[in-house]
């Protein structure tokens, strides 16, 4: 899961290298902190957040496979 997430962000920012993700397990739930530069992070959750929702949608759908309940916030 970490690394689509690393993916799909990399492919967005303009600065790949300060992109990372880490997982932090609260209960049966995965929370995946995606951290990315600070002038990247506006591309990240485009307008009206609709960036990250896509994202959100597309791990959520990885995790379904899984049986996993995951959350992604962006830092």
């Amino acid at each position: 899961m970490i690394e689509l997430i690393s993916l799909i962000a990399k492919s967005l920012v303009k600065q790949p290298d300060a992109v990372s993700v880490t997982m932090v397990q609260k209960g049966n739930m995965e929370i995946y902190e995606l951290h990315v530069a600070p002038e990247d992070m506006g591309k990240v959750i485009g307008k009206q957040g609709r960036i990250a929702k896509a994202i959100r949608a597309v791990v959520k759908a990885a995790a379904i496979k899984e049986n996993k309940k995951i959350s992604v916030d962006i830092v």
